[in-house]
């Protein structure tokens, strides 16, 4: 996308989801850009396994997600085992009602990683794989960076760098920016195989004193991945791969059920950390993903944090790499997403705690209460439906964000919330709200009944922001391209009626402000925010 020796917007550091994510989010506002990775190729093992119904969301936008769904395994129920009991538990029953993606794709990450290259090779980006970042010098306008690929380096100069590199990130520790936290002492085994014994089409939980064990359903490489965790004083293997009959030899004391294992594709140990970034940006460079926070694998929050971590990222970088947005947009990443990274970290370090610890009261109540409590939880359906929302990451906000302005309503989404999604008719096609304000850039919904708006509302909102501002109606009746609420439901979810309303919505799907019929505020707003041309 650049010739040698130009000035990049960003340098992309790191091609896993979350590099790629940017990469794609980049692309869609024009940004120039390279994508690189010290390691030679793409990872083929599954990984990172689950996506949840958000970033199915903000992926949707970029055209990915409709071919993410088609790979991947929709699993809707978990099968607890515990105490020669098994109690079916449904995953996301309820509370998931405004989205389009109300279940848990179980998908690899070499299906996620292949899907997300193949998006940007068809748009002319190829990652740069083997190619390593060495060292890293930022001044007031630029980072020039040396870069190293098959033993001979270049410089490479860019607006803004982005670390997406893991862990181990080299951009980080050239950054200068502290990763604290700890690491667990548990080792873990990770295989992508074949089970005879257990029935297909639903997670399982092996539960019991010494820890729990997993199988969850996949597609490819494998019919299923499995997790468990060795016994206390078990050391990891010290060949390249763990065998089949040490496999065999956790799952035999961990069920019992006769669940026979056979054909393994990959399998490894591995360890668990908790730490995360002491900030998210130094100057002109931002870190995302793992690079900025890891931890347990509890509630499949990591890898779905950091895509969201990139989308986030890559509309603010997007706009103002490229000259349109107002550079004060970039401090509002950390801002936005480093409270997220912390409550994801909290989270998970409790739920690693409770399904590991050797403490005798857990113990017990990993082995008997766990399945004599969980059919309850199916009686407290309101308990449930917050939890499922927070665990496929509908619930997350940024209300006291600089982004989020206008009146708070005591009911309907607030500046700074998801907006919910729900059916409407478009020139007398069925759609979605979150389909026809998926495009890139701002939307602007006008609400109310026919005649609240004049039919010129807007338009000079959106002249003065060419290609950054799309204006549409929604009501309850009309034709042409107004959004038609046939059902309702719009309205009842955005709590708004036949008075004149409006609605500014973000790139990322959040409210950005809400008003009356006055569009002096929004106006106010997109000038504070983005930069005419």
């Amino acid at each position: 996308m650049t010739a040698p020796g130009d000035v990049l917007d960003v340098l992309v550091v790191g091609a896993g989801p979350t590099g790629l994510a940017l990469a794609a989010t980049l692309r869609s506002y024009g940004a120039r850009f390279r994508v690189v990775d010290r390691a030679l190729d793409r990872v083929h093992e599954s990984r990172a396994l689950a996506i949840q119904p958000r970033t199915l969301e903000v992926l949707a936008g970029l055209g990915l997600s409709d071919q993410l769904v088609a790979h991947g395994n929709r699993t809707v129920r978990l099968h607890l085992h515990a105490s020669r009991r098994t109690v079916s538990m449904p995953l996301f029953d309820i509370g998931l009602h405004d989205t389009a993606y109300p279940y848990l794709l179980f998908l690899s990450q070499a299906e996620t990683e292949r899907i997300l290259t193949g998006h940007l090779v068809r748009h002319g980006v190829r990652p740069e794989r083997g190619t390593e970042l060495v060292a890293l010098d930022q001044d007031d306008d630029t980072v020039t960076c040396r870069l190293r690929s098959a033993g001979v380096e270049e410089s490479v100069t860019a607006r803004y760098v982005a670390g997406c590199d893991g862990a181990r990130s080299a951009v980080r520790r050239l950054a200068g920016i502290g990763f604290d936290g700890l690491a667990y002492p548990q080792t873990f085994v990770l295989a992508d195989l074949e089970a005879d014994g257990i029935d297909p089409g639903a997670a399982h939980a092996f539960v019991g004193g010494r820890g729990i064990l997993f199988f969850f359903p996949l597609a490819t490489p494998a019919s299923w991945r499995l997790l468990a965790m060795r016994p206390p004083g078990d050391p990891a293997s010290t060949r390249d791969a763990v065998t089949l009959s040490e496999l065999q030899a956790l799952v035999d004391a961990a069920t019992a059920m006769p669940v026979r294992l056979h054909d393994p594709i990959w399998t490894t140990d591995f360890r668990i950390a908790n730490r995360g970034a002491t900030r998210y940006r130094s100057g002109r460079v931002f870190l995302a993903g793992d690079a900025a926070h890891v931890h347990s694998p509890a509630g499949a929050q990591g890898m779905n944090t950091g895509i969201q971590d990139a989308v986030n990222l890559g509309w603010k970088l997007g706009l103002v790499a490229t000259g349109r947005g107002a550079p004060e947009l970039l401090e509002t990443y950390e801002t936005e997403r480093a409270p997220v990274g912390r409550r994801v970290l909290r989270f998970t370090d409790r739920a690693f705690t409770i399904a590991t610890s050797e403490r005798p009261l857990l113990r017990a109540a990993r082995a008997r209460a766990v399945p004599a409590v969980a059919p309850l939880a199916g009686r407290f359906r309101r308990v449930r439906g917050y939890g499922f929302r927070v665990l496929a990451q509908l619930a997350i906000r940024y209300r006291h964000s600089p982004l989020s302005a206008g009146r708070a309503r005591r009911r309907g989404p607030r500046p700074g919330d998801r907006l919910p999604d729900a059916p409407v008719i478009r020139g007398g096609r069925p759609t979605t709200l979150h389909a026809e304000l998926g495009a890139p850039g701002f939307h602007l919904v006008l609400c109310g009944s026919a005649g609240r708006w004049p039919a010129s509302a807007g338009a000079d909102l959106a002249a003065r922001h060419p290609g950054l501002l799309t204006v549409h109606r929604l009501s309850r009746e009309g034709d042409g391209d107004v959004l038609v609420d046939h059902t309702g439901r719009a309205g009842r979810r955005l709590h708004v009626g036949p008075a004149a309303a409006q609605l500014l919505v973000r790139p990322d799907g959040h409210l950005a402000y809400r008003g009356d019929a006055d569009l002096g505020a929004a106006r106010a707003y997109l000038d504070r925010w983005l930069v005419e041309p």
